[in-house]
């Protein structure tokens, strides 16, 4: 039980640091720099994403034995495209400004490279139980990594979060932060800066 614990919590902690998709291993980035223009939107997409993760992840792992491999990517792709199906539906129906914004990555999430690497790369070859903590340690990851985007460039491109002024009047917003060049300069010092944490980190471990 306690090497079974061990191995789901380093599933997960794996999407969440070492692993996380768009930090460490630069994946699904055509998502994370379209749509973070807002807080919102980062988030919005992040926890779609971690859906069909989780659905995906845990289907594809049940059904894998069962599935020839000449013929497993294609069966990965509809199982997929059956959630985001789902996630397309649900947000059409009750949050229809967000899916207008989002628009169509909300589509294109069928062969996000995160979602289906995650299928062929690990459910593919896991039980169900650490296929779920890995989705849900990449879904988060992926998550946290487009909220915190699209939250400093919110921030500092309309001096609000979620909408809510936050900076007062004196603020004068930097529009290029919500502009295409916005979100290449918010990820690269994103990068850079975790990238320089964690040469500190290991420094210090070393000595």
């Amino acid at each position: 039980m306690k090497t079974t614990l061990t191995c789901l919590k380093k599933c997960f902690a794996n999407g969440m640091c070492a692993e996380n998709p768009t930090f460490r291993l630069m994946l699904g980035l055509c998502p994370t720099l379209a749509v973070t223009v807002s807080a919102e939107n980062g988030f919005g997409i992040g926890i779609a994403a971690l859906f069909v993760l989780l659905g995906s992840n845990t289907i594809i792992s049940l059904i894998k034995n069962f599935v020839p491999a000449e013929v497993r990517i294609p069966c990965y792709i509809l199982v997929i495209a059956t959630f985001v199906t789902i996630v397309k539906l649900v947000l059409q129906a009750y949050l229809p400004a967000l899916y207008e914004r989002l628009g169509l990555f909300v589509d294109i999430m069928v062969v996000n490279c995160i979602i289906l690497g995650r299928a062929e790369a690990f459910a593919s070859k896991n039980p169900v139980l650490p296929s779920i903590a890995d989705a849900l340690g990449m879904g988060l990851g992926f998550t946290l990594a487009a909220g915190v985007i699209g939250s400093i460039r919110e921030i500092l491109g309309n001096g609000t979060w979620f909408g809510v002024p936050v900076l007062g009047a004196w603020f004068k917003p930097v529009i290029a932060m919500i502009l295409p060049p916005g979100a290449f300069i918010t990820i690269g010092l994103l990068i850079a800066g975790l990238n320089a944490v964690t040469a500190r980190l290991q420094a210090r471990q070393s000595e």
